[in-house]
């Protein structure tokens, strides 16, 4: 159940992104020529101009009247932005840099929703379950884990349904299940990990490109300046700052989200040694009692 919410989270984030960038990843160049067509009809002077116009738009396409507001209006600003303008001259290898921010970011999201909803208050827990257990028996204890969440209840669940087959097996079956909520807990990691050393490598890659695109430009003109090399030094400027971008804040959330696994491992150990401690008491006072 829980994976299954955890997936449908990454498929709401992704339908999100896949949108976004539909609409930021479309064709500026069209657009710039659609609005130049009126411009040029009211200077050309002549249908034979018009027919000449953005690689033979007719001129009743041109004489359409363009819709500013809505979806039309919000593409054009999103294609015009400082960030797409940006994008646009970062060149090819933005592509994979907006890959795998997305990526990074659905990660990110995903996993804060499943921590968040993994945390609970161990104290307040192992209370509840250790007054049912000295009360009503494991039966009692179970009930109090079926009724909270988080990886915590899961383990002391499986242990106390192994509960009349001694502690030795309530341990065993909370050391697998703790193994299985560890594999939940830290699913996904490898990946963040990864985009925050792919991020800045490809963003070298990029500088790279674009140095060679600069050099291209100078090998071919017979006088050098520096207007003739800024767009490719500027490529790969744009690619390099974009990829730390990327890999900074992931590789910050991805050291919080390792230290918050650390911590629900130690709340998971303190939870299990408390249980198995209380079973054998139990026990004892249970042999005490018949002796």
């Amino acid at each position: 159940m829980r994976a299954w919410r955890s997936r449908r989270v990454v498929a709401y984030v992704l339908a999100g992104a896949s949108l976004l960038v539909a609409t930021g990843l479309g064709d500026p160049g069209r657009e710039a020529r659609a609005q130049a067509i009126p411009d040029s009809v009211s200077t050309a002077g002549g249908p034979q101009a018009v027919e000449s116009l953005s690689g033979g738009d007719t001129l009743a396409s041109a004489a359409e009247p363009r819709v500013t507001g809505g979806g039309g209006g919000f593409l054009h600003r999103v294609r015009n932005s400082y960030f797409g303008q940006m994008y646009d001259k970062g060149g090819i290898v933005m592509h994979p840099l907006l890959l795998s921010a997305i990526v990074g970011l659905v990660l990110i999201i995903e996993r804060l929703w499943t921590l968040s909803r993994a945390r609970v208050d161990t104290r307040n827990l192992m209370l509840d379950v250790v007054k049912a257990l000295r009360k009503e028996g494991p039966d009692a204890a179970l009930r109090v884990c079926e009724g909270r969440r988080g990886p915590i209840a899961a383990i002391l669940h499986s242990g106390l349904l192994r509960a009349h087959r001694g502690p030795e097996a309530v341990e065993k079956a909370i050391h697998t299940a703790g193994a299985i909520e560890m594999a939940f807990l830290e699913r996904g990691l490898l990946a963040l990990a990864t985009v925050s050393n792919v991020a800045p490598l490809l963003g070298f890659l990029g500088t790279v490109t674009g140095m060679i695109s600069a050099f291209a430009a100078i090998a071919a003109a017979e006088q050098v300046s520096a207007k003739l090399v800024a767009k490719g030094i500027e490529e790969a400027l744009i690619t390099t700052a974009t990829g730390l971008m990327i890999a900074v804040p992931v590789s910050a959330f991805y050291a919080y989200f390792v230290l918050a696994i650390d911590r629900f491992v130690l709340e998971m150990e303190e939870a299990s040694a408390e249980l198995v401690d209380e079973l054998l008491d139990i026990e004892f006072h249970k042999s005490a009692g018949k002796g």
